[in-house]
């Protein structure tokens, strides 16, 4: 592999910041990590935005969550086609191995995925709706419930209907894997759905009684 380089300076020094500080202060506690394995009590599945930053919202430690990142955090519905499928393999490994007892979907204000969809469904993303086009392939799942918001007036709100709708399809599909619906009727599992304005530092979650989005 010729095409690879060394790290850029910048992320070197804040390695070694890192291992001089945070590591040298809790090296009994990553070591416990290391030697004890993972015991994490819940997954969560949310979008690759660099801006969403799902254990400083919750405060999290290493070892607490098992985090699984795609665009728009999508779970696609479930299909053993004997495919590589990266999203559900992730999911199987949470649930069938790692056994959390909570599945969070946690979604984000001006999600580009999201817009992306939106675009694609009228028209104005060519590119994404080209076969070859890994993110529009990827964003078909999300695509029937984009008549839902198509009357939305408001580009900000329609985006923002949209992106709890994406929360939602992933809830949705997450059931569609027996393994996990067993688990859900059984009381071993639970699901969560989460939405978070960036901007403001909001967080929302579904409640299944109200059906809709209420603050935490």
């Amino acid at each position: 592999m010729d095409t690879t380089k060394p790290l850029p300076s910048y992320l070197v020094q804040r390695y070694h910041g890192w291992k001089a500080t945070s590591y040298a202060e809790n090296q009994a506690w990553y070591r416990r990590l290391a030697s004890d394995g993972q015991h994490p009590r819940a997954m969560v599945i949310s979008c690759c935005d660099s801006r969403v930053h799902v254990t400083s919202i919750f405060g999290a430690d290493q070892g607490e969550f098992f985090i699984h990142r795609n665009i728009a955090n999508l779970v696609p519905p479930y299909q053993p086609d004997g495919e590589q499928h990266g999203t559900s393999a992730a999911v199987e490994y949470a649930v069938q191995v790692l056994k959390v007892a909570h599945l969070i979907v946690l979604g984000h204000s001006s999600c580009g995925g999201v817009q992306g969809c939106i675009d694609m469904c009228q028209g104005k993303a060519p590119g994404l709706d080209a076969k070859d086009s890994f993110v529009g392939r990827w964003m078909d799942i999300l695509r029937p419930k984009y008549d839902i918001v198509a009357d939305i007036e408001d580009p900000q709100e329609q985006v923002r209907q949209l992106e709890k709708h994406a929360v939602m399809t992933s809830l949705e599909n997450l059931m569609t894997f027996p393994w996990i619906e067993q688990k859900v009727k059984a009381g071993e599992l639970t699901l969560h759905g989460l939405w978070t304005d960036i901007g403001e530092g909001g967080l929302e979650y579904y409640s299944a009684d109200k059906e809709m989005f209420l603050p935490v």
